[in-house]
């Protein structure tokens, strides 16, 4: 991986208007932001351009658009966003502009000349305003769009790591058609933690894997397999593989078409992968009191697991206790239903404990992952969580991503 991509330091920026992508799809209820930190992600960059007297345009986006309907509800609007940077950034002047015409955002961009401009949410471009339709220009990366953007400014930095694995033209096409562009600080510090955990050959280096589906992993197992020690995996996706083995899994998730590819990465790698080694099962998809099932259990027909079992918890926790490097993605059971959170929770705090006693290098990437040492109040205690969800998926099976790839390299 090793990124080489300009960063903001590479370029001078003194007094240059800048468009920059950042990440603000954060959750609203009620008309109050949940959960900030990807609006306070943004403020290192933001203070350094203004620092280098710089005027920002900013673009993001702000959940998907399905229809004219959707977009003209108003809910899904960056207007409470932008407010909070106003809060944020008292003695600085910030401007939200709602309208789409490119000319008049021009025209209001230049008149108010704000500190801090920021767009309406750039999926509002996945709609034809004149005939309703939907025609997805910011999603398939619209030329005469991505040209408005990069309009906008003299430099473009992408600093949105979350949405840098797709390529929309609020990041691949206005960075093509940019003068000049770089990384933001918070991509640089996403790229830098990745390229660490995935290349040192410190160890041992222990993935654990987690989420429902093994079709969604296979690729990132068979990149990353000879890069570490030990993988475990955990969650929805290890049925596949232990009913490759052979195994009974009763009405557990089971792809079966991935089967095959399942037992050729068992057979290929058999002192590298961990299972669990007993479950909690619920008798169907809800939040119901639990049994635990040997994984051994041949008589096991009816009940579906949610969670890996207490065996299991401990199995993993004595593997993470000799570990130096851990990568996390994807959790162990459905840890939104109390009942089946238990897995999910305990590998956390176990590997909470061994960042702090024994300087373990712990990454944490994927939207669940995440989402579940949020719900503890953990993610300061661990050495680097992902902003990413699926583009840290992205880049840890590929090592590149399109929003990375449209950045200039460094001129050495």
């Amino acid at each position: 991986m090793r990124f080489n991509k300009q960063t903001l330091k590479d370029l001078k920026l003194q007094g240059k208007r800048v468009v920059v992508r950042l990440d603000l799809n954060v959750p609203i209820i009620d008309g109050v932001i949940k959960n900030k930190t990807r609006i306070l992600g943004t403020i290192e960059t933001l203070n350094y351009l203004f620092d280098q007297g710089c005027k920002v345009v900013a673009l993001s986006h702000f959940d998907r658009i399905k229809s004219y309907d959707d977009m003209m509800s108003g809910k899904k609007s960056l207007k409470i966003v932008a407010e909070e940077f106003q809060n944020i950034f008292s003695i600085k002047k910030v401007h939200f502009i709602q309208s789409r015409e490119f000319e008049e955002i021009k025209r209001e961009i230049k008149e108010v000349n704000a500190d801090l401009t920021i767009l309406e949410n750039t999926r509002y471009y996945d709609v034809d305003s004149s005939t309703k339709e939907v025609v997805k220009w910011e999603s398939k990366n619209s030329p005469a769009l991505a040209e408005f953007y990069a309009s906008l400014g003299d430099v473009f930095v992408n600093d949105a790591f979350g949405t840098s694995h797709r390529a929309h033209a609020s990041n691949v096409g206005v960075a093509e058609r940019a003068q000049d562009n770089a990384i933001g600080f918070l991509v640089e510090k996403e790229l830098k933690a990745l390229d660490y955990a995935c290349d040192t050959e410190e160890g041992p280096k222990v993935m654990i894997l987690g989420g429902s589906k093994a079709s969604d992993k296979l690729r990132l197992i068979k990149e990353i397999i000879e890069k570490v020690d030990k993988l475990l995996i955990g969650g929805g996706m290890s049925y596949t593989f232990l009913k490759a083995q052979g195994k009974a899994v009763g009405l557990s998730l089971v792809e079966h078409d991935y089967i095959p590819q399942c037992k050729e990465i068992l057979s290929a790698y058999p002192h590298k992968i961990v299972l669990p080694v007993d479950h909690l099962v619920s008798e169907k998809f809800a939040d119901l009191p639990s049994i635990v099932v040997d994984a051994d259990s041949t008589d096991w027909s009816t009940g579906m697991a949610l969670d890996i079992g207490p065996k299991t918890v401990a199995y993993f926790s004595e593997i993470l206790d000799s570990s130096k490097i851990v990568i996390w993605n994807g959790p162990m059971g459905v840890f939104e239903f109390e009942n089946y959170s238990g897995g999910t929770f305990s590998i956390l705090r176990k590997l909470a404990e061994v960042t702090e006693k024994r300087g373990v290098y712990s990454l944490i990437g994927g939207g669940d992952s995440v989402a579940a040492a949020e719900k503890l109040n953990m993610t300061d205690k661990f050495s680097f969580v992902s902003t990413g969800g699926g583009a840290t998926l992205t880049y840890l099976e590929r090592g590149a991503m399109p929003g990375i790839e449209a950045i200039k390299d460094k001129q050495f």
